[in-house]
């Protein structure tokens, strides 16, 4: 008798709320309030029955506490991201505005094509928006397997371009395959972070050493060394604000770290000759090779140092290569001027700060998962896309992100700013996940 009385107080309370995700939540905070006042008035002998109705009677009008939590608990929006995304993109479109691209088509061309992409992504954007991520948490095993399976696909049949067979022609597009399973190696690993403490037997532990260094063996025999960078500081920066227990970080970090080492002296042993030697030697000492492997580190310098603060008002920058695309960031400086730059370098600022404040005001322990690895997805390209301008670190095959030229990776960017928004839009509708520690 009494449940069904609290039952009928919880449905008048949730008919004034109009998100239906959070009726569940709602409903289970006022169950515990009122099993709780419940048993105060037992304790002062009062009947159950009559305990039960007291309870009802001192929570107050159903109605009226149904339209304070549908304020409290409606979906949110983030218009802040979405406004810098649009400042974003008409960088994006500031970029191909003169003549900085393949002479035998014109900017319009690009610019057109540009628009297409742009508007894939914001329905992307809207997708994932409204989607429910708590869906994808007990995916992982799939998402892996997935992003093995297009890995071998692209080992096949993918398509070479500069010596890297990394392309997929889907429907008469070419896209970025890597910078897909990229995407779900995240997606992948979301998961099981949200689940690490399972990982306590030697078995499981191997499994995970194993899980975590195919992919970047995978991506670096394609080769696309940036996308193995990208992959390993996003599962870091994941690992680092998962729950995982003390003892178990311990036992997982120890042989990771020693394969990172035994890696990066595999590297410099390899490094002592070939092209990748050439690279490096131009990074270290451009001047040495002016004509070859130092040539686009003494170009970018020039470009950069020559832009003053309102640059050159000049598209002849031939020089650099692929302006719009991995050196997208000097040519806006060399033709707007560092005003632009600096902005440009705040906005990019701002808008990660955002996403990874934004990880924080959500108590789902997944959600906070998964908007914590789109800002690091997105933070590493544009922090090394911007270094590499200042000599800072090696140039390498990395876009801007949402600003360079290209639909792979801007699809990707969107879907992971449409993941943050949808766990921004839950924040008050999602319980808090329980977490044990040792």
């Amino acid at each position: 008798m009494g449940t069904t009385k609290f039952e009928e107080f919880l449905s008048k309370v949730t008919s004034k709320v109009k998100s239906k995700e959070a009726h569940s939540m709602i409903k289970n905070e006022l169950t515990n309030h009122l099993q709780e006042l419940s048993q105060s008035f037992q304790k002062r002998e009062f009947s159950k029955e009559d305990a039960q109705e007291k309870a009802i009677q001192e929570m107050g009008n159903p109605f009226t506490i149904g339209e304070k939590l549908n304020q409290l608990h409606k979906p949110r929006m983030d218009w802040a991201l979405i406004f810098l995304f649009a400042i974003m993109a008409s960088f994006s479109f500031l970029l191909l505005g003169g003549e900085v691209v393949d002479v035998s088509l014109s900017a319009s061309y690009y610019m057109g094509r540009q628009a297409i992409w742009y508007i894939l992504a914001v329905l992307v954007i809207i997708g994932f928006l409204f989607f429910d991520y708590r869906k994808l948490k007990n995916w992982w095993m799939y998402f892996y397997g997935g992003g093995l399976l297009l890995h071998f696909y692209i080992g096949v049949f993918g398509i070479e371009v500069n010596g890297a067979q990394r392309w997929i022609s889907l429907g008469g597009i070419t896209l970025d395959g890597t910078a897909i399973t990229l995407f779900l190696f995240f997606l992948a690993w979301t998961g099981i972070f949200n689940r690490i403490n399972e990982f306590n037997s030697l078995i499981k532990q191997v499994l995970l050493f194993l899980l975590f260094w195919i992919p970047i063996f995978l991506f670096m025999t394609i080769p696309h060394f940036m996308v193995s960078i990208i992959y390993f500081f996003s599962v870091i920066a994941m690992f680092t604000f998962s729950h995982v227990q003390k003892k178990l970080a311990i036992k997982l970090a120890i042989p990771n770290i020693l394969m990172g080492i035994i890696i990066i002296g595999i590297v410099i042993t390899n490094s002592i000759s070939g092209e990748l030697s050439d690279r490096l030697l131009g990074f270290i000492n451009p001047e040495a090779d002016p004509q070859g492997a130092g040539y686009l580190y003494i170009a970018i310098h020039n470009a950069i140092s020559q832009a003053g603060w309102f640059g050159n008002n000049s598209n002849d920058i031939d020089f650099l290569g692929a302006p719009h695309t991995d050196f997208a960031f000097p040519y806006l400086v060399y033709s707007l001027g560092w005003i632009v730059g600096i902005a440009l370098c705040l906005i990019l600022l701002i808008f990660i700060a955002r996403i990874a404040k934004n990880a924080f005001k959500t108590r789902d322990h997944y959600g906070r998962l998964l908007v914590i690895g789109s800002a690091a997805l997105v933070a590493v390209p544009a922090c090394w896309n911007i270094l590499m301008c200042f000599g800072i670190v090696p140039i390498m095959e990395v876009s801007l992100p949402f600003i360079s030229y290209g639909g792979t990776m801007l699809l990707i960017n969107s879907a992971l700013l449409g993941l943050t928004l949808s766990v921004y839009r839950r924040k008050d509708i999602v319980e808090a996940a329980r977490v044990t520690f040792e």
